[in-house]
């Protein structure tokens, strides 16, 4: 996926209010843009690391200018804008170079699934010749642990509750799949954060002896876009 806007290099001063951050910005000063991840981004910034924002120009109506896109942590560029997980995955899917999911004809995003319809599940794919509909759950993953990426980065009870949506579509012999997409290219497994919430990994271990899959693929962050590497170990 290549950004759509264009991208601007800053130094990163503060993050705050969860949704805020101080920027400095060559030519325009310090500057505050939007933060669009609601998590705790532990491992994901510091004061004085280079970042990456999206210009959005000054007739977009918005109230900021400038949204975080990533963050250089080193060893790697991070992505923390959890928007564009989704968009990523969709279009790798659609392109069939998720070979675990490949087969299907028809991909749509966000829809209505659950006890009650009062959850959407990020992509559903269906048509495939041999193989049932597949419930695809994505989840950004960003917290780093030695050379590993673990999830959640803070106690989830969204997280639980789509880990059990996705067990009962097994049961009715669809497949679920949660799907961790380790949006940093610095993280060569991915597991649970069971120090952050033991209750998330008691129950996708769960879920996964019941039949969800797990998936984890690994992505690379750059000026220009995101980019789908390869396919990580889930160790559970």
């Amino acid at each position: 996926m290549r950004f759509a806007l264009p991208i601007l290099k800053g130094t990163i001063r503060d993050r705050y209010k969860r949704f805020l951050a101080d920027v400095a910005l060559p030519g325009a000063g310090l500057v505050t843009v939007h933060c669009p991840n609601s998590g705790s981004m532990t491992t994901c910034w510091a004061p004085g690391a280079p970042v990456l924002l999206s210009d959005h120009g000054t007739n977009s109506g918005r109230k900021l200018r400038y949204t975080l896109e990533a963050v250089d942590m080193g060893a790697a560029w991070v992505g923390v804008n959890t928007m564009n997980p989704n968009r990523v995955v969709y279009a790798a899917l659609v392109a069939g170079k998720i070979p675990e999911l490949a087969g299907y004809r028809a991909f749509k995003r966000e829809v209505v699934y659950g006890k009650g319809g009062r959850s959407r599940i990020d992509v559903l794919l269906s048509g495939h010749r041999k193989r049932a509909d597949a419930f695809v759950e994505v989840k950004n993953t960003t917290l780093r642990a030695g050379n590993g990426a673990l999830f959640p980065d803070a106690v989830t009870e969204r997280g639980l509750k789509h880990l059990r949506e996705l067990a009962a579509e097994v049961k009715k012999g669809n497949r679920g799949v949660i799907f961790f997409f380790v949006g940093r290219a610095d993280c060569y497994w991915m597991g649970p954060a069971d120090e952050v919430d033991p209750a998330y990994g008691k129950e996708l271990r769960k879920v996964v002896k019941a039949g969800v899959e797990a998936l984890a693929y690994q992505a690379r962050v750059t000026a220009k876009g995101i980019e789908m590497v390869k396919r990580v170990e889930v160790r559970l």
